[in-house]
């Protein structure tokens, strides 16, 4: 697979690089990947000797912000402020279902289907404290447009949290129950901003990604204007 990852940095300094990372390609190498985004972070050195190192993932499916450390000392920073949760993290995501109420805090404990193979998550009491706040930005005949922000870090938490109250992401063939992969052939999920507060008693670095093109219409319908 040929990415060109040089074109989708979104912020770069001597600590950290934050990309727009696309749709379709998983962070880290599997038993059945042949690609990764590992494969190609040898693009982002920038003169220095050793690649950049993930700081946090997103899914396979999920385009948008992606932060990187560029050395050891940047990596184990960035590390404790999410570990913390106190990076401001933004999604996007067009739902098939809409919410009856404008803006609201899904408060849904999560936990692994099977602790010893794959990554499918379930509510469940005796699950992990996670936390979602979202609002609608967009409403249609049986869509939404809705802004997530993760207050928790679980594994895909904002996919079973919007499933959980009858809006499963459009595209979501693992928790759309049949309904959201129905029109939809690409999960419409997008970590669209993020706000990593670096150095201390400085503004934090913020970050924008650009909607992708397979969301755009969607989106569209839904009341988001592009600025291209």
């Amino acid at each position: 697979m040929t990415l060109d990852l040089t074109n989708r940095v979104l912020f770069r300094d001597a600590m950290m690089i934050i990309i727009d990372k696309p749709s379709g390609i998983a962070v880290h190498a599997g038993s059945h990947r042949d690609d990764s985004l590992m494969a190609h972070l040898e693009q982002l050195k920038f003169g220095l000797p050793d690649i950049p190192h993930l700081a946090h993932r997103l899914d396979r499916e999920t385009s948008g912000c992606l932060v990187l450390g560029r050395h050891r000392k940047a990596l184990a920073r960035l590390g404790t402020l999410f570990s913390k949760g106190v990076v401001d993290k933004t999604y996007w995501a067009v739902t098939v279902g809409c919410p009856p109420e404008d803006s609201g805090l899904i408060d849904v404990p999560l936990m692994k289907l099977d602790k010893n193979r794959g990554w499918k998550m379930i509510t469940d009491p005796k699950g992990q404290p996670s936390q979602t706040q979202w609002r609608v930005l967009g409403r249609g005949d049986r869509m939404a447009w809705i802004e997530a922000k993760p207050l928790t870090g679980r594994t895909h938490q904002i996919r079973v949290h919007l499933a959980s109250i009858g809006c499963p992401v459009a595209g979501d063939f693992l928790y759309g129950h049949g309904v959201a992969d129905m029109d939809y052939d690409r999960l419409h999920l997008h970590a669209r901003s993020i706000s990593v507060p670096y150095e201390y008693k400085q503004p934090p670095i913020v970050a924008t990604a650009t909607v992708p093109d397979h969301m755009e219409a969607a989106l569209t319908s839904l009341g988001y204007k592009t600025s291209r």
